[in-house]
């Protein structure tokens, strides 16, 4: 945890790369991918801490799946490093800072992004709004019948 929160503090007051959040991915007890948000130097809004962090564990392990490996960043995820994590098979997360924190020192406010999550989707903002779902379902099908088909 020592770590991710020094890379949150490495990436926010000495880099400037964006807000103070780093993690690391462990795997047995070692560190297999660690990053700090690049969202301002990068000019990638994905680029949290832990999102870097799980691309370098799944480049170190050449794997999506990494199951067996912990969690640990700097502050409570957001949704997308929530899923990221939840998607990558991460059995576990241990996190410093508080959401609520993140709000009171530093304009993170998740909650608002909570509640488009829960509208319907032409009720959101971006709007959503379906279209050519029939020639979509072509290639879907199509998928589904492939014996050699992608598993997650």
């Amino acid at each position: 945890m020592r770590r991710a929160i020094e890379l949150g503090r490495v990436g926010a007051l000495v880099r400037k790369t964006g807000g103070p959040f780093g993690a690391v991915v462990v795997k047995n007890g070692k560190i297999v991918g660690e990053g700090h948000n690049r969202v301002l130097s990068g000019k990638d809004p994905s680029a949290h801490g832990e999102i870097v962090a799980i691309r370098q564990a799944c480049q170190k392990l050449k794997t999506h799946d990494l199951s067996g490996c912990v969690l640990y960043t700097s502050a409570e995820c957001c949704s997308m490093c929530y899923s990221a994590a939840f998607w990558a098979r991460i059995g576990r997360i241990y996190y410093a800072a508080h959401h609520g924190d993140a709000l009171r020192y530093g304009d993170f406010d998740d909650r608002v992004l909570e509640r488009e999550i829960r509208k319907k989707p032409a009720k959101r903002s971006p709007r959503c709004t379906p279209m050519l779902r029939d020639e979509a379902l072509v290639v879907w099908k199509k998928f589904q019948k492939l014996p050699d088909r992608a598993r997650y």
